[in-house]
């Protein structure tokens, strides 16, 4: 009964868009003739000549939205993910259209009616898809358009599984129960849910099932191939959720190669696009940073000189982008001759550090020389904070996320400095801020922590 109304959703859809796209099609003609958007030097053509290419166009977006498989269910989909499949779809279509008209000699279709077609097209498809969408969950939430599942896997990764379907009711999915290979195990409830079988009992589960969860350790997962076997006998959507999920620390992400299926684990955000994009937002903002603040720097460059023997710059070797050591550059706040690589964090009263030092600790202005490394490439703005390299070998040893960090540029500033997490203050908040600023990196999500860092100041307790 469900697989029967879910395709009659999909038809009534199906035939939605194609009304949608044919209105977009007479609404271009419109406003690009009758409007007045634009000079008409050639005369109103008629729309007669317009209306003729309904029928390719019903009949191109039709094959074409339905090769990009845009009808499938997307009970877990994104709105985002969706609208870039319409819009794949959708342009693809609007090359094909104009490839067809160039073969219609007597008559030259206008290419701003092409235009604003792809456009009105993106517009009305992408609001009328998402109203769809929410429309559907709103009613799934009221406890209509069920979908019947079971997980099989009653551990930790089951049960995480069955938190998130109960969290996200807009789904529409119901645990029906767990199934174990453990007989010791049912009759058990985790998080509200029975353990109702056995592997070998999903047969008897099957009939009133729509989707399967595979939810299995590694050493079971042997026992997966029979119930596999079966499952592709059905109609039941199977979904796997790998054990290996549980090793999954940062933007992880599935793609497809030659065919194989390959899960990265810790990926960075960093990569084609986002590269260019980073490198020129950090150049530039180093390059007005060190030109607001050169008659600053000239003044406190000459009160290090002037109140203690030794170079103004401190250089001191940290550890980059993955993994490589860099010198970093700071205003000298020590005494020379001082050893000051051995310890973890400064003292708060050190008497190592001069008068002038301890005011520059204390607003953070030693660290204004770093804008020199942003221009060198070796730092960015916003970045995980670096650390020496004899520090990192020993915390590496404790936290063993901590080499995440260096899958991007170290920065001047964090999301952990802006919250707080800087100084004597917990190694494992530091990280676990600077791997969520990494998952989550965006340029407005830099800018967001520029202006934080801004707007909270320079001064804080644990900078000495």
């Amino acid at each position: 009964m469900l697989k029967r109304h879910s395709q009659f959703l999909q038809s009534v859809l199906f035939l939605f868009d194609l009304t949608v796209i044919c209105a977009c099609w007479i609404a271009s003609y419109h406003l690009r003739f009758l409007e007045g958007l634009a000079p008409v030097d050639k005369g109103v053509p008629p729309l007669d000549i317009y209306l003729s290419l309904l029928l390719p166009i019903v009949f191109v977006w039709g094959l074409s939205f339905r090769a990009f498989n845009l009808y499938r269910p997307r009970r877990m989909g994104s709105h985002v993910a969706e609208f870039f499949d319409i819009a794949k779809a959708n342009t693809l279509s609007v090359l094909v259209l104009v490839a067809l008209t160039f073969f219609v000699r007597q008559f030259e279709y206008s290419r701003l009616v092409f235009f604003y077609f792809w456009i009105l097209n993106l517009v009305t498809l992408g609001f009328s898809r998402m109203a769809f969408r929410e429309g559907l969950r709103f009613i799934r939430k009221q406890g209509f358009n069920q979908r019947h599942c079971l997980i099989v896997g009653a551990g930790k990764l089951g049960q995480r599984v069955a938190r998130l379907i109960a969290i996200h009711s807009e789904f529409g999915i119901k645990v029906q129960g767990y199934l174990t290979r453990h007989p010791n195990k049912l009759g058990r409830t985790y998080e509200g849910i029975t353990v109702t079988g056995l592997y070998s009992e999903i047969e008897k589960y099957a009939p009133a099932l729509d989707i399967v969860f595979l939810c299995l350790p590694p050493d079971e997962e042997q026992g997966a191939e029979k119930m596999l076997q079966f499952l592709a006998t059905t109609t039941i959507e199977v979904k796997v959720i790998p054990s290996i999920y549980e090793f999954i620390t940062l933007r992880a992400e599935a793609e497809m190669f030659e065919g194989l299926p390959v899960i990265t684990l810790q990926g960075s955000p960093l990569y084609g696009w986002n590269v260019v994009l980073k490198s020129i937002t950090d150049f530039v903002g180093a390059a007005v940073a060190l030109t607001l603040t050169a008659p600053l720097m000239v003044v406190i460059a000459l009160a290090v000189k002037l109140t203690s023997p030794g170079p103004v710059f401190y250089r001191q070797e940290r550890m980059g982008i993955d993994g490589k050591p860099f010198m970093m550059l700071k205003f000298r706040t020590m005494h020379i001759h001082q050893p000051g690589d051995t310890v973890l964090l400064t003292p708060k009263d050190d008497p190592r550090i001069t008068t002038v030092g301890r005011l520059l600790r204390k607003t953070s202005l030693d660290e204004l020389p770093q804008f020199l490394n942003v221009m060198k490439g070796e730092m960015s703005i916003v970045g995980p904070r670096p650390e020496r390299s004899w520090v990192v070998e020993e915390v590496r040893k404790q936290i063993p996320l901590y080499m995440l960090k260096h899958k991007m540029k170290a920065g001047i500033t964090g999301w952990a400095q802006v919250n707080g997490w800087r100084g004597d203050t917990s190694l494992d908040k530091r990280i676990e801020y600077d791997l969520y600023y990494i998952e989550h990196w965006s340029v407005w999500f830099d800018v967001k922590i520029a202006l934080l860092t801004i707007w909270r100041g320079f001064v804080h307790k644990h900078a000495y």
